[in-house]
């Protein structure tokens, strides 16, 4: 197990201008982390910045820690085969990215729907489409070495059977899934069980966790919606309801002993809130 953290969990020092992503790799590697996970376009820009990727890659070399994964956005839901081809095109770059970074691992989204709208129906007619492009953009990375992922959240593409039905329909050993254990949650999916149900098929791990709360207890300003009207608020990893020792004997127990990265996404002060985090799954993974 290789712990660190996703600098998405530092999206609030980073956009403020409190950090920069250059500071954030050094604050990383001096709260013992080993990686860092690499989240664009959340308080830095590739696009605007291009000398960014050498600079982060230098940096990262220098504090003695690993680049672990690169996550971006993107949506083969599209109006038109033109957008379809053009965005899977994109992503592609993204992929020269990644290797231009040295990681061997890459998350990119794959859909997005209205909440609407992400029936089992509409997902089994849009699979097709889904694996193709994720199975050309795997094929692709493959030249790299890189492991390409889809991460079960976006509420379409969330629950664990879905993402599975996704990996094996794109039938690709180096298409897997960044699984994250608290997004399942979104779903109202038991997390323990769904980490079960996925643990076979992750590429990355990610560490979030979540206060629930039932529908009939509206907590007020603040909470997200489930899909079935539950309500959730994330914060510091070991402080929320999720099971987290039971999913780390899970993980542990599975043999898996890859990268694992703190998510944070709460109203806590973030770097706090941070390395709260990554010290609670350390001591918890001893424990296990």
């Amino acid at each position: 197990m290789k712990l660190g953290l996703s600098s998405y969990s530092l999206f609030g020092a980073l956009n403020s201008k409190e950090i920069t992503i250059i500071e954030a790799i050094q604050w990383v590697a001096d709260q013992g982390g080993e990686h860092i996970e690499l989240v664009p376009n959340l308080g830095f820009n590739f696009d605007e910045n291009p000398e960014l990727i050498d600079e982060i890659r230098q940096k990262a070399s220098e504090v003695g820690i690993e680049i672990s994964n690169y996550a971006i956005g993107a949506n083969f839901i599209t109006k038109s085969e033109e957008d379809f081809q053009t965005e899977i095109v994109r992503v592609k770059k993204e992929v020269d990215i990644a290797n231009r970074l040295g990681v061997k691992f890459m998350r990119h989204d794959v859909a997005s729907r209205p909440t609407s709208e992400t029936t089992i129906k509409q997902f089994e007619f849009d699979l097709p489409k889904l694996a193709a492009a994720c199975r050309e953009i795997a094929d692709y990375a493959d030249k790299y070495g890189i492991t390409t992922s889809v991460e079960n959240h976006g509420y379409y593409i969330q629950a664990s059977d879905r993402v599975q039905s996704l990996i094996n329909h794109v039938d690709r050993p180096n298409f897997k899934t960044t699984l994250d254990v608290g997004n399942f949650l979104c779903v109202d999916e038991d997390p323990v069980a769904a980490v079960k149900n996925n643990i076979a098929y992750a590429s990355v791990v990610h560490f979030k966790d979540f206060f629930y709360r039932p529908s009939h207890l509206n907590p007020g300003v603040g909470w997200m919606h489930t899909t079935a009207g539950n309500f959730i608020r994330g914060t510091i990893v070991g402080h929320g309801d999720i099971n987290m020792r039971e999913i780390i004997k899970v993980i542990k127990e599975s043999g898996f002993n890859g990268y694992i990265s703190v998510e944070f996404e709460g109203m806590e002060e973030c770097k706090q809130a941070s390395k709260i985090g990554m010290d609670n799954v350390r001591r918890l993974w001893d424990e296990a």
